[in-house]
């Protein structure tokens, strides 16, 4: 599994890769939060209240994939058909010998079931796995779209900010002189304010969604970076050969970028799997404040607080919490794995020393 992992890269990636894998925490971590996001990403095929496939009169539909009339199954309206009907499903498509097959999972995050025999949020059953919360919607399905939302959300956040973060110290830190001196004032000014309540004023005058949520968040995540990569910048441009790629005419440009740049990555990416955890974190408490995503949308933060507000459904707050467990220790395992690789202090393929 390491030669697979590390034949094309260079020497000294290879080592640093072995190192990782040689880490058998960080290691399994990472193969199970891949797992986890492999299995989550295809959400609609293994939660969803459409069937995944339907054989009708010769016909092949994916209603999972695409939006059919009922009309199309010998219904009688124009309208997108309810595959919960019992109506359709049994006296139309059955009885018209057609063959449906659904996903493991029969509910959808927003599906409200309004058959259930017992009060919402409805205990765990053969019927819902891990219950439902105070509208009647399936936790599972919610916690399995709410656990995709949130890494993408994280992974989208954390590599837009990265690359603001980096290319911002690298001018700030090459440049130098005026240039570091009035961003670093701007960075402790704008650092200064309180987010929070930015966040609460500007959440009442834009219509919150996933888009311009992340867009609010970009505004101050981006700073985390630009210290780190300051500093390396400003200790790798007076070395011995980025001066000899001045004397030979380079632009300041191409020595930043080709010679400068992958020094500060080096301590950067040690830092990316916090970051990816920090701001799961901060998704899921702007969720729980009710400040985050719009109403309805697959959120952990709203099971918390679900979870707060029906301590006796201890089903809802165990979900979410073991989710967000699971979670953050996967991604801080995988951070301290990559910390170790990188760490100065443990020499690539030096002997480790006895404490």
């Amino acid at each position: 599994m390491i030669g697979f992992l590390t034949w094309q890269w260079s020497p000294l990636t290879r080592r640093r890769l072995e190192s990782f894998c040689r880490n058998r925490r960080g290691l399994w971590s990472l193969w199970v939060f891949l797992a986890l996001l492999l299995v989550s990403l295809p959400a609609e095929f293994i939660a969803n209240d459409k069937p995944l496939l339907i054989l009708f009169k010769g016909r092949c539909y994916v209603p999972a994939l695409r939006a059919y009339p009922e009309t199309a199954f010998g219904g009688d309206f124009e309208t997108e058909a309810d595959y919960r009907d019992p109506l359709l499903m049994d006296d139309l498509i059955e009885a018209g010998g057609g063959r449906v097959v659904w996903p493991p999972v029969h509910w959808s995050y927003r599906t409200v079931d309004r058959e259930s025999s017992e009060p919402s949020p409805a205990r765990p059953s053969s019927r819902h796995w891990l219950g439902t919360d105070d509208q009647g919607r399936d936790v599972l399905a919610r916690a399995l779209y709410g656990f995709r939302l949130s890494v993408l959300f994280g992974f989208a956040l954390t590599g837009i900010s990265t690359v603001v973060g980096v290319l911002m110290g690298l001018w700030q830190g090459f440049s130098g002189g005026w240039v570091d001196l009035l961003v670093q004032r701007f960075m402790e000014l704008w650092g200064s304010m309180p987010s929070l309540y930015l966040l609460i004023i500007m959440a009442s005058f834009v219509v919150p969604s996933f888009w311009t949520l992340l867009s609010l968040l970009l505004l101050f995540n981006w700073m985390g970076l630009v210290y780190v990569v300051r500093a390396e910048t400003l200790r790798t441009r007076n070395l011995e050969y980025v001066r000899a790629a001045r004397a030979l005419g380079l632009s300041g440009l191409r020595i930043a970028l080709r010679h400068v740049l992958p020094n500060a990555m080096v301590t950067t990416l040690t830092f990316i799997p916090f970051n990816l955890a920090a701001s799961l974190t901060t998704l899921t408490s702007l969720d729980f404040l009710g400040l985050g995503l719009p109403p309805g949308s697959p959120s952990l933060g709203e099971m918390l607080q679900q979870g707060k507000a029906n301590l006796h459904a201890p089903w809802l707050g165990l979900t979410a919490f073991l989710v967000l467990a699971v979670t953050f220790t996967l991604v801080v395992f995988i951070g301290e794995g990559v910390r170790d690789v990188f760490d100065p202090r443990r020499a690539v393929g030096a002997p480790e020393t006895r404490r």
